[in-house]
């Protein structure tokens, strides 16, 4: 009798785990919700937030089209973009806490303003770029 490898099990389960997710996904006609890190929904209210921290401007825009039209917020620290990121759980990582998780967006700004120490945000990527 041949016995499975491990490799061989390995694929199957990926594999079988992968059609499952699939046809969950679209055969749910519930509309997406995001869970935040809690596991519970988290509904990302439309509008901005301006605030003060630390000393430092927080200006987030929130809303179905966000940053790129992908529904993820556009957050600024003193007028400077901070490039923020959804994980799959709901949670959020920025570039200046790529290794951290936050909650809501509002969050990752305030982690990033405390990181920062005063530094000026850089750029993530230049406006325009000439050949």
């Amino acid at each position: 009798m041949k016995k499975i490898t491990r490799r061989q099990a390995l694929g199957l389960s990926i594999g079988a785990g992968t059609a499952l997710g699939l046809s969950a996904c679209s055969s749910s006609s519930a509309p997406a919700t995001a869970a935040g890190a809690s596991g519970k929904p988290v509904s990302i209210p439309t509008g901005t937030i301006d605030e003060v921290f630390e000393g430092r401007r927080i200006q987030i825009t929130l809303g179905a089209g966000g940053h790129h039209g992908m529904g993820v917020p556009t957050v600024k620290i003193d007028g400077t973009e901070l490039h923020l990121m959804p994980n799959a759980d709901g949670s959020w990582v920025s570039i200046v806490n790529h290794y951290e998780t936050f909650p809501d967006p509002v969050s990752a700004a305030r982690a990033a303003v405390r990181e920062l120490q005063g530094a000026t945000l850089a750029r993530f990527a230049p406006k325009e770029v000439q050949l």
